[in-house]
């Protein structure tokens, strides 16, 4: 056999090959796949998103800053811990301060939002929990500590007009226990807590 020929036929057989390859793995496996996660785990599929009146309002795994225009505080509503990634929770730009423990920059960002933390919930600055002032490494967390949440439930039911002690359940009733019973803290998300806030206040 000509070389030629065998070159053709090796051509032939690798075409056919890229060519299978190609719509089993290009497009039948990513449709299978996509169909699967559809099908079984629609919410986290999609990116879980939390929804209002039919509206995305955002996502159960970002977190999202509660703040005006100018970036105070709305006090009526539950605010999540400081965010490094881009301008605040910009899932584009994920990461944190990258600044260590004994910068100097990063000790007067978190001094200083110690102090407005603390003159917000109208606490002394050694109440503030530590996830009030510092972000988190990805700097999308959407979670905050119970003790950050307990915190705000006077300023917010005062806001809303509403009783303290009904607050506090709904937010013992947020909050999410360690993984598997021992990894991690016990947390809540600060998105979904704002949501049943908003259904309760209604």
């Amino acid at each position: 056999m000509s070389t030629a020929r065998t070159s053709a036929r090796q051509l032939g057989v690798a075409i056919r090959a890229v060519a299978v390859l190609t719509l089993a793995l290009g497009i039948v496996y990513p449709l299978a796949v996509t169909g699967i996660g559809q099908a079984v785990a629609n919410s986290q599929a999609n990116g879980s998103p939390v929804s209002a009146d039919g509206t995305t309002v955002g996502s159960a795994l970002i977190g999202q800053d509660f703040t005006d225009d100018n970036g105070a505080a709305l006090p009526q509503w539950f605010q999540s811990r400081p965010s490094a990634a881009g301008d605040g929770y910009d899932g584009g730009a994920s990461s944190g301060s990258n600044l260590g423990p004994t910068n100097p920059d990063l000790a007067a960002a978190i001094e200083e939002r110690r102090s407005a933390v603390a003159e917000l919930e109208g606490v002394s600055p050694d109440e503030v929990p530590a996830d009030a002032v510092t972000a988190s490494s990805s700097g999308l967390d959407p979670h905050i500590s119970p003790a950050y949440a307990r915190l705000q439930v006077n300023r917010v039911a005062a806001e809303r007009g509403l009783d303290p002690d009904e607050v506090l359940a709904l937010v013992e009733s947020a909050v999410q226990g360690r993984a598997g019973g021992v990894l991690g803290e016990p947390v809540v998300n600060v998105l979904k807590l704002n949501f049943a806030l908003s259904e309760l206040d209604t």
